[in-house]
């Protein structure tokens, strides 16, 4: 009897169960909900310091300083904080441009904005993206302090994009505006409300 052969495609592998829960089933929306709360306060208590700071919002002195101080060499014996020349050489080329003024104001808004969608829940993968980058931004110039834990929470976010804002606007948004690949109703879908059900996978 002729043995018959299965070919195994990529596509054919499925998910570990803990990854599908954790990152496709509603029932560990409460999880991100915590991680996405405290990440959200993190940044929006960054941002609004920020806005209030003339520094920031006016002269942008606070982020001259920050690139000054960055780009900064040591003596030969020292470390630099910079550890990759191309983002000194990015970081210097703002120094020259005089683009402080208004890159102040961009990093201010922006974390205030990041900490807003986050608590509300809303476009929770996109603004988890957008504050893993300025996390990634401020690590490449020297700068530890939170954010390599606020980073890895942004990136759990982001892998857990569809329910990390169920207990929140996502849960109403994702369903009417969909995605590249999907259609919401406003588009002519047939979602027509929140779909997800706070079950585990059978």
């Amino acid at each position: 009897m002729a043995r018959q052969e299965r070919t195994i495609r990529i596509t054919d592998v499925q998910e570990p169960r803990w990854a599908e829960y954790l990152f496709s089933s509603p029932a560990s929306a409460w999880i991100w909900l915590v991680l996405r709360l405290w990440l959200g306060v993190a940044w929006l208590e960054a941002g609004w310091h920020k806005v209030t700071d003339p520094k920031w919002m006016s002269t942008g002195e606070a982020i001259k300083g920050f690139w000054q101080r960055a780009v900064a060499m040591p003596p030969e014996a020292a470390k630099p904080a910079i550890t990759y020349d191309w983002y000194r050489g990015f970081l210097q080329f703002l120094l020259d441009a005089g683009a402080h003024p208004w890159f102040g104001k961009l990093i201010a808004t922006g974390e205030l904005l990041i900490g807003l969608a986050l608590i509300l829940g809303a476009f929770v993968g996109f603004a988890a993206f957008f504050g893993a980058f300025m996390n990634m931004n401020f690590m490449l110039a020297g700068t530890a302090s939170t954010n390599p834990v606020m980073l890895l929470v942004a990136m759990l976010l982001v892998l857990a994009w569809k329910v990390a804002g169920y207990y929140g606007l996502d849960r109403w948004i994702l369903p009417a505006l969909g995605t590249p690949w999907f259609k919401g109703w406003l588009a002519g879908g047939e979602v027509t409300g929140p779909q997800m059900s706070p079950r585990a996978p059978a």
